[in-house]
């Protein structure tokens, strides 16, 4: 099994659990904010979760509060913001914190993978345009980062937060993996 799959993380709802909980399914693990410039992402992701979820996807969203304090809501805020505004239904988890000092050990894991980002040119270009310091580590540039993994658990692609869920090369990544079925 993976080390990904057995760090315990926690739902909005407050239940403990793992990402196991998906073992076999394809993943597509992403960092989210309710107030960044991206945000409007949660609408192609929840629209890619719908057509993909009944061949074995699904997408675990993890609000984090790291980048510009975008996400400052507590857990209920963030869910109902989520619902009521882009009608999301794939799992939502409760803040965490996905860089610095207190980064939890599933970014560790992701970030520590080695796995190369796809498009992170443009996107570290934009950041320096606005002043910003962008890390040449594998730390998380910003909200909406993603990490694929595979059924096996096995992280097998990373996308800039400015790959969106309808560019195709994250969508063709996606579809290779639920081809392994």
């Amino acid at each position: 099994m993976s080390a990904v799959l057995d760090i315990p993380v926690k739902l909005a709802d407050g239940r403990q659990t793992t990402l196991s909980e998906y073992k076999g399914k394809v993943m597509l693990v992403v960092n989210v904010a309710s107030k960044c410039g991206l945000t409007k992402q949660y609408e192609g992701l929840e629209k890619l979760y719908e057509d993909k979820r009944q061949h074995g996807f699904v997408i675990a969203a993890f609000p984090a509060n790291n980048f510009k304090g975008q996400e400052p809501g507590t857990d209920t805020e963030i869910v109902e913001f989520c619902t009521l505004t882009y009608d999301v239904k794939f799992p939502i988890f409760s803040k965490i914190s996905v860089k610095g000092e207190d980064k939890h050990p599933l970014y560790k894991e992701l970030t520590g993978s080695g796995v190369a980002t796809t498009g992170d040119g443009p996107m570290k270009e934009r950041l320096r345009g606005y002043g910003m310091e962008v890390p040449d580590d594998q730390e998380i540039l910003w909200n909406f980062e993603k990490f694929l993994i595979g059924r096996d658990g096995k992280i097998v692609a990373r996308f800039a937060p400015d790959v969106t869920a309808e560019d195709s090369r994250l969508v063709s990544a996606i579809e290779k993996e639920l081809a392994k079925g």
